[in-house]
């Protein structure tokens, strides 16, 4: 079964299947640039760790610094040597309810694209935003902006890629399209000026140049047959309920192309 939308399906953001999807296009992404680059580069891909905290006003992020820790006070009193230290004894006060700290993590991963003459270093780096990139205040976006600055403002191409809707969209001292989606491709030798192509779920996502080292031609990525290749693969078409609207919902015209869409593959089938 293939989406009822020619572009992006903005109901896989809207109905919590994005980590699977983000997952399988990385993956699509990487098998296609490995097999066009020339043999010099090296495709590899890389992961940023976030923990994410359940506290008292929901959830927080934190960076991932691993750690063991007791939460209790200890009785050290009984250690000598071979001895070990021990959490004081329960009493015989009433329990109460105390909410835990929850932590989940997530990973956040992203494609490099490497040359290895005359030396070994970052050309290109492709990242596809996730949700938590676009959590504004969020730990991950200040981590992901830091990098998007380094890249912006060093000697290595960047390759922005925006499927989703929701959230806050990266900075631009220019802004950028109205539009659903967004392609983004900056060259380090251009100084922070980007080119940017708009891209929506009416329309065929448009291909997006990925660079390497000069004077090598841009490796040209067609995302489109990706993502229905993993829409039908995944069969999302099976669990996503297109009669309810997404958040965000569709504005008024979409909607009713959308039902259109829906009517016609149901008269057909």
């Amino acid at each position: 079964m293939k989406s009822p939308f020619p572009g992006m399906d903005p109901y896989i953001e809207a109905r919590g299947y994005w980590g699977d999807f983000h997952d399988d296009l990385i993956q699509e992404i990487k098998r296609a640039l490995a097999s066009a680059v020339p043999e010099k580069y090296r495709v590899r891909s890389g992961e940023r760790s976030v923990i994410e905290l359940v506290e008292q006003e929901g959830k927080t992020e934190r960076a991932m610094y691993p750690d063991v820790a007791v939460t209790g006070p200890l009785n050290r009193s009984g250690a000598g040597e071979g001895g070990v230290a021990t959490a004081e004894p329960a009493t015989a006060s009433p329990s109460m309810a105390l909410r835990a700290f929850v932590a989940e993590e997530f990973r956040e991963r992203f494609i490099e694209i490497l040359t290895t003459e005359p030396e070994r270093r970052l050309v290109t780096c492709i990242e596809v935003l996730s949700p938590s990139n676009k959590r504004h205040g969020s730990t991950s976006r200040e981590q992901y902006l830091r990098k998007r600055q380094a890249l912006l403002l060093g000697e290595a191409n960047l390759v922005e890629i925006d499927l989703l809707r929701g959230g806050t969209r990266m900075p631009m001292l220019d802004p950028l399209p109205n539009s659903p989606y967004y392609l983004l491709v900056g060259r380090w030798y251009k100084e922070a000026v980007c080119q940017v192509w708009p891209a929506s779920y009416l329309e065929r996502l448009p291909p997006v140049p990925v660079p390497l080292d000069r004077p090598d031609p841009d490796v040209l990525l067609d995302l489109q047959p990706m993502v229905d290749a993993i829409y039908q693969r995944s069969r999302y078409g099976l669990d996503l309920e297109y009669t309810k609207p997404p958040d965000p919902p569709l504005p008024d015209a979409d909607r009713t192309w959308l039902h259109e869409q829906l009517a016609e593959r149901k008269s057909a089938s």
